[in-house]
This record gives structure tokens, sequence and C-alpha cells, in this order.
């Protein structure tokens, strides 16, 4: 019991460090204006955008990562492979960001950028598969699972929705993500309404 308590413990290690480089690697990628003007700041809009909602977004993740292995026994390998692939696709938000801003939230960056809100939240729902849905643990109610699923699905099909909308309207595409972001600020609600009910 004590060896897989100490693997769950590094693997929760492992991936707040992961989490703490995406997001050192998300502001370095901001630059600075060429001329040393507020117009010139101003100019930067898109930049300040896509990093203040990808911040929000790999805080939400880390939110709701941490809550997750809450219900986590142990370290297992599905919930390793699942973790990496989870870390994986959270890595990329780096990358869509900086194509995001630099290219003044065009159609194609705005879109990549929402196919990858769904593929962390496909990897996501794979985590909460095992953690959750596998567990023996009595305390989870079958309520509690099926909200955890229940959410993953309509915020998969919502972040779809913005990738689609984001190649005639991108400014509506991110506005879509945004929204979909408020269904995950308070992963403990899940439990909460689970009691009320």
């Amino acid at each position: 019991m004590a060896q897989h308590r100490t693997g769950k413990e590094r693997l929760t290690l492992f991936s707040d460090g992961v989490f703490a480089v995406i997001i050192t690697i998300l502001v370095l990628e901001m630059k600075p204006p060429d001329e040393a003007t507020f117009g010139a700041l101003l100019e930067l809009w898109p930049t300040g955008l896509s990093y203040g909602v990808s911040y929000l977004f790999i805080a939400i993740v880390w939110i709701n990562h941490h809550h997750l292995f809450n219900f986590t026994e142990s370290a297992t390998q599905r919930v390793v492979w699942y973790n990496f692939a989870h870390l994986f696709s959270v890595s990329l938000i780096p990358f869509t960001t900086e194509w995001l801003a630099e290219s003044r939230l065009a159609a194609a960056p705005s879109s990549i950028y929402a196919v990858i809100f769904v593929f962390v939240n496909i990897t996501y729902l794979a985590l909460c598969w095992e953690s959750v849905d596998r567990t023996s643990q009595t305390n989870i109610s079958q309520r509690v699972r099926r909200l955890f699923r229940m959410r993953s699905f309509i915020t998969i099909g919502l972040f779809t929705a913005a990738a689609v909308l984001a190649l005639w309207w991108p400014v509506a595409g991110i506005a879509l993500i945004c929204l979909c972001l408020v269904l995950y600020v308070r992963p403990d609600v899940l439990q909460a309404t689970s009691a009320d009910g």
C-alpha cells in the first residue's frame, strides 16, 4: 500500500512540475512592443487576450487535475499513461497561444486553439474514467461519477463547436471557449451538487 501511495505522490509532483514549466514557457513567449508607447502596447491586445485565456485555462486544468487525483487510489499503468497524454495535450497550449497572438486571432489558429482544448478534455475524460469510474472508493456516488462524465462530454462538444465557429468568426470561437472554462472553475461543485441531491 505504501508503494502505491508513493507512486501516486511522485506522479502528482511530476505533474505539478510540468504545469509550472508550461506556464513559464507561456510567459516567456510574450514579447514587449517595439516602441515605448501606450499605443504600441494596446496594439498587442491579441497577445494579452490569448495569454490571459491560456493562463486561466492552465490554472483551471491544474485545479481539476489536483482535485481528480484526490480520488485516485494508486498510480496504475493506465493512470500514468493517461496522465502523460493529458500533460502532452496541455503542453501544446503555449505553441497555439503564440500562433493565435501573432496571427491576431486569425481563423485557422483560433480553430486549432479550440481543437487543443478538445484534446485536453478528451485526455481529462480518460483520467476521470480511470480515477473516478474504476476506483473502488465507496464515498464516490454514482451521481458524482455521472456528473464528471457528463461535464466532460458537454465541454468536448462545446469546444468542438468553438473550433468550427472560429473558422468563420474567430472572436466568437474564443468567447465560447471562455464560456466553457466557467464549467470547470469549481470542480468540488459536482460533489456539493450530488450531496444536495
